[in-house]
């Protein structure tokens, strides 16, 4: 390919811009990623909650049952005592 046909990239560029990521990607996440949540903490996170997603919904039923357990004792009348 000839010199004139060539790309000139001046100023760092999109080369040196590629070429800067290599070896500092930790340095990059500490600093750009900084105080936010990894993916892998998301996941991990999203998978704990999961484990709870029916226990509000059986607490719920059980307290129903426990209600309705109580107003069928109270209603069955003086005759009951």
């Amino acid at each position: 390919m000839p010199h004139s046909l060539r790309p000139q990239f001046r100023g760092g560029g999109p080369v040196m811009a590629f070429f800067g990521l290599i070896g500092n990607d930790r340095a990059m996440a500490e600093s750009t990623y900084n105080g936010r949540e990894s993916a892998s903490e998301k996941a991990a996170r999203k998978r704990r909650e999961g484990h709870h997603r029916g226990a509000r919904t059986a607490d719920r039923k059980g307290q129903a049952w426990e209600d309705a357990e109580r107003t069928r004792q109270d209603r069955r009348g003086w005759w009951s005592r």
